[in-house]
């Protein structure tokens, strides 16, 4: 399993009626639109990204079901302390007459969110209002990391990301989406579309053709806000 960090923007968007049904399944007290601060965010597409890998959108649609309800925080710090908002529905939303690199109509994952309007969070709230806070990043999980030319497992079957076969690019298809962690609001953006740098945690790096199983290890992002990193292990 993989966990995968992708960039994401932040947009303003304001609560309805509907909306406020949705946030309040999560509250203990019924809330008030005036009570609460509503913003959608963009949290990752199905762009073949610099790594030469992406979210289809089979993916995108497991996460959304995953990302609702899960907490916004800062820097993938994972402290109750740093908890400042809530994704209350998430969709995957299309943008006509787009075209992704695979050749596909471009989507992504839209998800909406609510913190409250309290004194603490109201500079947090002025920053997202004045652009400032304005750059996420997402964390979940993936079960595969699929060849695009062949649909085996882009680590053993012999592909090469990037490279040419028979006049099709070799991209990585992330397949199977496990869970979702948290989203976060970071200091540096990634790049405006998203992609996925990797590196195996512990000592000696694993071999490609490696049969261990693969566990995730949660790290923080620092310069870059996108990481995907594995420790392997010997099953028992």
């Amino acid at each position: 399993m993989s966990r995968v960090e992708k960039a994401a923007l932040v947009m303003k968007e304001p609560a309805g009626a509907e909306d406020m049904a949705q946030i309040n399944r999560f509250t203990m007290e019924e809330l008030t639109a005036d009570q609460v601060f509503t913003f959608a965010v963009r949290l990752c597409d199905n762009q073949v990204d610099r790594d030469q890998e992406r979210f289809p959108r089979k993916t995108l649609e497991e996460l959304a079901r995953l990302f609702v309800g899960k907490s916004g925080i800062f820097d993938h710090s994972w402290t109750a302390k740093g908890q400042s908002a809530r994704i209350y529905r998430a969709e995957v939303a299309e943008e006509p007459g787009q075209k992704t690199a695979a050749g596909d109509g471009y989507c992504y994952l839209r998800g909406y969110a609510y913190m409250l309007r309290t004194e603490s969070n109201r500079d947090l709230i002025a920053e997202i209002e004045g652009g400032i806070k304005k750059e996420v990043s997402v964390g979940c999980a993936v079960a595969q990391c699929a060849c695009s030319i062949c649909g085996k497992e882009l680590r053993v079957c012999g592909h090469r990301k990037g490279q040419i076969y028979e006049g099709k690019r070799c991209f990585g298809e992330l397949l199977h989406a496990t869970d979702a962690y948290e989203w976060s609001f970071v200091a540096v953006p990634a790049q405006p579309g998203a992609g996925v740098t990797k590196s195996y945690a512990g000592g000696d790096q694993a071999d490609e053709t490696d049969t261990l199983s693969l566990r995730l290890r949660l790290i923080q992002a620092r310069a870059r806000n996108k990481q995907l990193k594995f420790e392997t292990e010997e099953r028992a």
